[in-house]
């Protein structure tokens, strides 16, 4: 056949969908490539795709991007593939090569954190993965302009590395509403089109300007909102004003996704609990079962997965969890032995927590608690914890460690949380502070392994110790137990110091009376049970502030406190 003019493609640890696990994508793009063999499964890492080559599934971003493009062009002009099969469809007629780049030198938050416990010069697996693409001797051989697109672009800009792979563009932010103009300039080569093309928060689409995607995507992602509006200084899509798709726009998703193979759904949101909400980030309870149901009944979806929420409105609503848990947790494919679901059903939100520091809190992230102030928030995490937890719901919480300005005070106080949730269900997945682009923080400075204090390390391998004993077998944590040892004495302490060797102890599974005199926190006669996290904590009141300084915090005056704030 002859070579279509436009290929897209995007790498193998950003496709992949093995065993419906974000879990496993995510570790596949954090594990240092060397050792790849050694913590990943080979299969972590293949893709399907159809007998004529192209790919079965894809991040949806790329789908997005192929679909605008069909609006311009045939089937047989644009071609999504993966790496190994470039060399079927890049050719002498292929005008431009466009790269899907969500972590494309491994600079995110997880990854560069993870992939440097093996030392700074380590390549991640997605990173690899990336420059298997570039690199590709199709790409020497007929010289397609390189287009680079997807949440991790800014790394290449940021890392300077333009030059290095050749790229030509690279396009930042929300494109559909400038898509069509923009990529028939590139397509022409309009010398006063800029290298690298930063799209304006003005141009950010409507939900009625997003198409729907013409195929699947990995894990049958549908979105059902963009933005959020909570405005975590960190975080970009915190900046974007929230919007809900439309009910028909996310059915036709599903059934695009369905009748291509897909089995299960991932309702795709930077806050599930967004959706179609009522004034000040109230759920719409309703719509959300609705929205459940409708997907659900779709022919050839079987399952369901969420992606983020947050606490807040955890508590704040006490009936939100009870009322959806049944459209959504008999319903995941996830499975755990503490579930008192009849088929061990549970489901693993995204959370963050970020942090257990009030002033931390307060300067950085302090919408994310609304209606509740920063000074409530550990209150908030556990009383929300322990209702996801009643209900089966075993969250993935991450925690941002080495926050600009974090003092010992500060991690104490993140400590304090974490031993506050020690008997929660879930999993605490620690990262270190890193600025990405478009984001009121982009311009601070991310934090190097070789800079984190005692404390720091102690709350990393902490969170670890629990995830080993929640969801490790005997075996794996023997396994742990037995390397921790080694890696220490061959790498750990050479790249990191003595004070990482308490902290991995504890993670080793180390007697906590061998440990209690040299770490912050003391586990010595605990041992973690089977029961339901409690957290002691009855209902948590909002403290509504209006502009004249009046204080409210009396229930029985809540409703009239929120409707002044509001109205002033």
């Amino acid at each position: 056949m002859s070579s279509p003019k436009i290929v897209l493609t995007a790498s193998a640890s950003e496709a992949s969908e093995w065993k419906h696990s974000i879990w496993q994508q995510m570790l596949s793009a954090t594990i240092p490539h060397k050792y790849f063999k050694q913590f990943i499964h080979p299969d972590a890492l293949k893709c399907e795709s159809w007998e004529d080559g192209r790919a079965k599934y894809v991040p949806n971003g790329l789908r997005v991007v192929e679909t605008l493009l069909l609006r311009e062009y045939q089937e047989k002009d644009v071609v999504t593939c993966y790496h190994e099969n470039l060399h079927k469809f890049v050719g002498s007629g292929t005008k431009v090569l466009a790269i899907h780049a969500h972590n494309p030198l491994g600079i995110s938050y997880a990854t560069d954190v993870y992939s440097k416990l093996a030392g700074d010069n380590v390549m991640p697996v997605n990173a690899n993965e990336f420059i298997k693409i570039v690199t590709h001797p199709v790409i020497k051989k007929y010289k397609p302009k390189i287009v680079i697109g997807g949440p991790g672009a800014w790394q290449l800009e940021k890392a300077d590395r333009l030059n290095e792979f050749k790229i030509d563009y690279l396009i930042d932010g929300e494109i559909e509403r400038v898509f069509s103009d923009l990529f028939k300039r590139i397509i022409e080569g309009d010398p006063s089109l800029e290298r690298i093309i930063k799209i304006p928060k003005s141009e950010q689409p409507t939900v009625d300007e997003i198409p729907v995607v013409k195929h699947r995507s990995t894990f049958g992602v549908v979105e059902i909102t963009r933005g959020c509006g909570r405005g975590c200084q960190f975080c970009s899509p915190a900046t974007k004003v929230g919007r809900s798709f439309p009910m028909e726009h996310i059915l036709e998703s599903t059934r695009v996704n369905a009748s291509e193979g897909a089995t299960e759904v991932m309702l795709a949101s930077e806050d599930m609990f967004l959706y179609e909400q009522y004034p000040n980030f109230t759920p719409n309870t309703d719509a959300l079962i609705n929205l459940f149901k409708s997907v659900k009944a779709v022919d050839g979806i079987e399952t369901l997965q969420t992606s983020h929420i947050t606490m807040a409105p955890v508590v704040r609503h006490p009936d939100l969890i009870e009322r959806l848990s049944p459209h959504v947790v008999p319903y995941s494919h996830l499975t755990h032995d503490d579930s008192t679901e009849p088929n061990k059903c549970v489901v693993d939100p995204i959370i963050g927590l970020e942090t257990g520091s009030p002033r931390l809190f307060n300067k950085y992230m302090k919408g994310k608690a609304y209606p509740y102030k920063a000074h409530q928030w550990r209150d908030v995490v556990l009383k929300g914890m322990e209702t996801l937890n009643k209900h089966n719901w075993y969250p993935f919480c991450t925690f941002i460690i080495g926050l600009p300005d974090e003092t010992d005070e500060d991690t104490k106080a993140s400590l304090d949380l974490l031993y506050d949730l020690r008997d929660a269900k879930g999993m605490f997945v620690p990262t270190w502070f890193v600025p990405l682009e478009n984001t009121r923080m982009q311009k601070d400075d991310s934090v190097k392994l070789i800079e984190m204090t005692d404390l720091q390390w102690e709350f990393f391998f902490t969170c670890w110790k629990y995830n080993l004993e929640f969801y490790g077998g005997a075996h794996s944590r023997w396994k742990w137990s037995a390397g921790v040892p080694i890696y220490y004495k061959m790498m750990g302490k050479k790249l990191f110091g003595e004070g990482i060797k308490k902290p991995l102890w504890r993670f080793a599974g180390v007697p906590e009376r061998f440990l209690k005199k040299h770490l912050y926190l003391d586990f010595s006669g605990y041992k973690r049970g089977k029961h339901l996290m409690e957290s002691n904590i009855g209902e948590i009141v909002p403290e509504f502030e209006s502009t004249r300084g009046l204080k409210m915090v009396d229930a029985s005056k809540l409703q009239k406190a929120k409707q002044a704030v509001i109205s002033e």
